[in-house]
């Protein structure tokens, strides 16, 4: 019997436009500040704790993901990658792949539209999906459960989604 993997898909919180700074070095704004150590929170109530996390090397990821992780019981093995900032499904794919077989639990800390694209390529677009499709605002987060090994990942479940003003 195939054991279920557990992969996390999180969007970054709420970024700051008020400088003039180059994307990738944009911080979090207030909002997201405030919203991040929710998601940390609910993975932590859900039973979603991640073992490693694939992050994306954009300063607005990884504030957002120490944020979450400042909530989390354990502290989870972190890669930033810089594939990841502006990642579209292979990208993504290519980082799950890397997954060593014993982790049961992996998240992904990236951007739209990639973290949505990535959800709804692995889950599909059926009415389980809808939210996803309408919008994967920041600071959110999509949970699925799939049985396939991480090196050969095409298909999965959704079976939670979070949004902070949830």
């Amino acid at each position: 019997m195939d054991a279920t993997r557990w992969l996390i898909v999180l969007r970054h919180a709420k970024s700051d436009w008020s400088d003039n700074l180059p994307d990738h070095d944009r911080p979090l704004a207030p909002r997201g500040i405030r919203d991040a150590p929710k998601l940390g929170r609910w993975l932590t109530e859900a039973g979603h704790v991640p073992e490693l996390v694939f992050c994306s090397t954009a300063r607005r990821t990884r504030e957002t993901w120490q944020r979450v992780s400042d909530e989390l019981p354990a502290k989870p093995s972190v890669e930033y990658d810089g594939d990841l900032y502006g990642a579209d499904v292979g990208e993504f794919l290519n980082a799950v792949r890397r997954t060593p077989p014993d982790v049961t639990t992996l998240a992904l800390v990236g951007h739209e539209p990639g973290v949505s694209d990535l959800t709804l390529h692995l889950a599909g677009f059926g009415e389980d999906t809808r939210e996803v499709q309408v919008k994967f605002p920041t600071g959110a987060a999509a949970v699925l459960a799939t049985t396939d090994p991480w090196d050969a990942l095409t298909t999965a479940r959704l079976v939670a989604f979070f949004r902070p003003r949830d």
